[in-house]
């Protein structure tokens, strides 16, 4: 999803970031502005009022329209071992005008962004939403969260932004995209970059990016978030999980002084089936948390994953 070849308008991928917004609702327990109903077919239908993808009530509606066409014209190419098919991004858009829309997504496309979401970096939506650039929204993808450098080809990136006929001189793919798009993330997004061209003899051949912090562009609501998670509980586990620890004696203070391996195990197992698996053989352990967490870490580590140390 951040890597693809795809050419957006900043209106697509509004709407994109705000089904990642949504989906991150979801998985967090919160309420949603819309609503996300499963149908009997698998696929998911979805109802939010139009104020949710524009970035001020002033907008235009018709954006909002041309947007939702534009999306319902694009897909993706799935293949597994069993199956290929084709699938669109958004099926069914429905527009009430001033009132809301409705638009159905096909499961694969609802795992994609279930599975997006759970990463460790989390979207700004506003700062998003605050772009005037849709390079700007691709590089705070390619960049929010990270620490190493990233190295691309400069072809590879015309590629992805499918900017090949635009600027078929490298210089100038530097001049009218990198640079433009550093100085709008500087000003406004809590990542950015410093870059380095790399040369193959006198040609510009790759870039090399070092994200790079501001945190005087970090969105206060979600830094106070951020510290929530690390007193509240509920932020990082839901409430069978919670009631699952809570019948094996955790205190709040063990669970937190776990949470790190408990959040691995999280993303990496199924931890309510795994937790489930050891009601009954607690009972005749002497420390039945430790036995938990030693269980959690065997799991762990019979995938081959190594465990995270604080």
């Amino acid at each position: 999803m951040t890597t693809a070849k795809y050419d957006y308008s900043t209106d697509e991928k509004r709407i994109l970031f705000r089904l990642v917004e949504t989906f991150q609702h979801l998985l967090e327990g919160q309420k949603l502005k819309g609503k996300i109903e499963k149908t009997l077919f698998g696929h998911y239908e979805l109802e939010f009022p139009i104020s949710h993808f524009l970035p001020n009530e002033s907008e235009n509606y018709t954006r909002v329209k041309d947007a939702f066409r534009a999306l319902n014209e694009k897909k993706f190419e799935y293949e597994d071992e069993k199956c290929w098919e084709i699938i669109r991004i958004i099926e069914m858009p429905h527009l009430e005008y001033r009132e809301k829309v409705k638009f159905t997504l096909n499961a694969k496309i609802v795992d994609c962004f279930l599975n997006y979401t759970k990463g460790y970096r989390k979207f700004e939506l506003e700062t998003v939403f605050s772009f005037r650039s849709v390079y700007s929204m691709r590089f705070y993808e390619l960049l929010s969260g990270q620490k190493k450098p990233l190295t691309y080809t400069i072809e590879n990136l015309k590629k992805m932004f499918v900017a090949e006929d635009k600027y078929p001189r490298n210089p100038d793919f530097v001049k009218r995209i990198i640079e433009p798009t550093k100085k709008e993330l500087d000003k406004k997004s809590p990542y950015s970059f410093e870059y380095k061209i790399n040369k193959k003899g006198p040609q510009f051949y790759s870039i090399t990016f070092f994200p790079i912090a501001i945190p005087k562009n970090r969105n206060e609501n979600l830094e106070t978030h951020e510290l929530q998670k690390q007193v509240n509980l509920s932020w990082n586990l839901d409430k069978i999980e919670r009631d699952y620890f809570a019948k094996f004696g955790f205190t709040e203070r063990q669970l937190k002084n776990n949470m790190q391996l408990i959040l691995q195990a999280k993303k990496e197992l199924d931890l309510v089936y795994e937790l489930s698996l050891l009601i009954g053989a607690i009972r005749t352990k002497n420390n039945p948390q430790g036995y938990v967490i030693g269980v959690l870490k065997g799991k762990l580590k019979d995938k081959g994953i190594e465990i995270l140390k604080k």
